[in-house]
């Protein structure tokens, strides 16, 4: 099994390392022992010479006074390849002193203010090569542009454009770009390097520099070494995917256009199909792929899938309503793209059918937006459904008084429709008595018309063909209702139709 080892570090300098043992880890071991060895250095009366080894039978001690330092085991000299472990001791021994002797001289106060001067010395240099560096790759840049960017146009017209000058010069650019950006983190590297090591505080930092910047690199390369099996088997699960869906596609395609036909399988119903079956594949590879992703397997990954997963769940109760009943109308054949409904208080043209929400053009040329889910738990009209196949009727009511045979007014009504435009003759129109009330008989007018885009406009002119009508024929309309008739008729003379500012069109 792998030894668990510590350096012990002091003035930032490696003494040595320890080995760690039951119940006391390597670097926890190491820390203490370095501090130990501070608190000597930092009393200057104490003589590093009187450090002695103390001998026991499984154990060496190395002290200062009555004070141990540090405790040297079997273990530690099996693990350093010595015989003796008093060997080893005694060369512990003159390394703590030399590190006692270095802490020392490093702090006094001509030694830090002789780094402190060097430290400035080296940074207003690094301030100098970096001015001069930008100079010089700004001379670099004008000088390629200046020899290089005609002969790259030229170039570009010699090879009738298939070669792109821009593209040739942004590749030149980049190349400087990285030279210069690579010299400067050189530069910097080689700085700090310097700098840190000046300092017994960063000394140690200025001596793993390389190592921290290179340790990361090496891990992430080896990790990418170790996962391309599962690279290649998720590249390989991806193009199998991909190509089944491929071949849905084609598939669902071919019933879009009628080339393939299924016994009640409508061919509008191809493309949600299509969509639903692509759902389902996508997640099936992802459950496979799902071993195969890195980190998959950590207790981070797991909580982040939980948590995103509890997001969506209540975040997106009312999206997932709506898909469902996105898919659900599709099925359902309620309407389709052009035709005239109404859903719950709102009549308008379908424009739009997505996967959330369903967007309506009102009869006032308002684009409307209604939520699947509003419109799957809403009573929906069709006007559009029946028009190419029997027509759409529309139908209207007047309350005309007993006295006036009822034969004579269902005769004025069919004259009425006979006379609207856009009504069709066949089927016929026909009347309906739906109610008799205290005061009038209430008559209800059925017509048939072809296109339920323009039933507004029908109506509109059927109304204005039945006013007509009652009003040639002498019969008043009692609506709204009253009690007691006036002395003049409710009735517009024909003369009067067209009284100012009205006009005959």
């Amino acid at each position: 099994s792998k030894i668990n080892v510590a350096p012990v570090i002091v003035n930032g300098e490696v003494l040595f390392e320890v080995i760690g043992i039951r119940f006391f880890p390597a670097k926890e071991r190491a820390k203490i022992i370095a501090n130990r060895i501070e608190r000597i250095a930092e009393d200057n009366s104490l003589n590093p010479n009187s450090i002695t080894i103390r001998e026991h039978e499984h154990l060496s001690d190395i002290m200062y006074g009555n004070t141990i330092i540090m405790a040297i085991l079997d273990a530690d000299t099996k693990h350093l390849g010595y015989v003796h472990r008093k060997t080893l001791a005694e060369a512990y021994v003159g390394r703590i002193r030399e590190g006692i002797e270095a802490y020392r001289l490093e702090r006094t106060s001509e030694k830090l203010e002789d780094n402190i001067i060097q430290g400035i010395v080296r940074t207003l240099a690094l301030i100098v090569i970096l001015f001069l560096m930008r100079w010089l790759f700004r001379s670099i840049d004008k000088l390629i542009e200046k020899v290089f960017k005609r002969r790259i146009e030229s170039l570009e017209v010699k090879s009738m454009r298939m070669i792109q000058s821009e593209q040739i010069w942004r590749v030149i650019r980049t190349a400087t770009t990285l030279l210069k950006v690579g010299l400067t983190l050189a530069l910097v590297y080689v700085f700090l390097n310097y700098v840190l090591t000046l300092f017994p505080m960063t000394r140690y930092v200025a001596g793993r520099l390389l190592e921290i910047v290179v340790d990361p690199l090496q891990t992430m390369a080896i990790g990418i070494i170790n996962y391309l099996p599962s690279l290649f088997f998720l590249v390989i699960l991806f193009l199998a995917s991909r190509y089944i869906l491929r071949l849905l596609h084609g598939f669902f395609d071919a019933i879009d256009r009628q080339h393939m036909r299924f016994k009640n399988f409508d061919a509008e119903w191809a493309w949600p199909t299509y969509r639903i079956v692509r759902i389902v594949v996508i997640v099936f590879a992802i459950v496979i792929a799902y071993p195969y992703i890195p980190g998959s397997s950590s207790d981070a990954f797991k909580g982040i899938s939980l948590f995103l997963g509890v997001l969506l769940s209540l975040g997106s109760t009312s999206v997932i309503s709506n898909i469902i009943a996105g898919y659900t109308m599709t099925y359902r054949n309620a309407f389709k793209v052009g035709d005239r409904v109404r859903i719950g208080d709102t009549i308008g043209d379908v424009l739009e059918v997505r996967l959330l929400v369903t967007y309506l053009n009102s009869l006032k040329n308002e684009k409307i937006v209604i939520p699947n889910s509003t419109i799957l738990n809403s009573e929906i009209t069709n006007y559009s459904n029946q028009v190419n196949a029997n027509g759409l009727i529309l139908h209207t009511q007047v309350g005309i008084g007993y006295e006036v045979p009822w034969r004579q007014v269902e005769a004025m009504l069919i004259e009425a429709a006979s006379r609207s435009s856009g009504l069709m003759e066949e089927p016929a129109p026909f009347v309906l008595q739906t109610a008799l009330t205290d005061f009038a008989v209430t008559y209800e007018l059925n017509a048939y018309c072809k296109d339920a885009t323009k039933m507004v406009q029908f109506y509109s002119e059927l109304h204005r063909r039945i006013q007509d009508v009652f009003n040639e024929y002498g019969v008043q309309i009692m609506t709204p209702n009253y009690i007691a008739d006036t002395p003049d008729q409710k009735l517009v003379p024909v003369e009067q139709w067209y009284t100012p500012p009205a006009t005959k069109s």
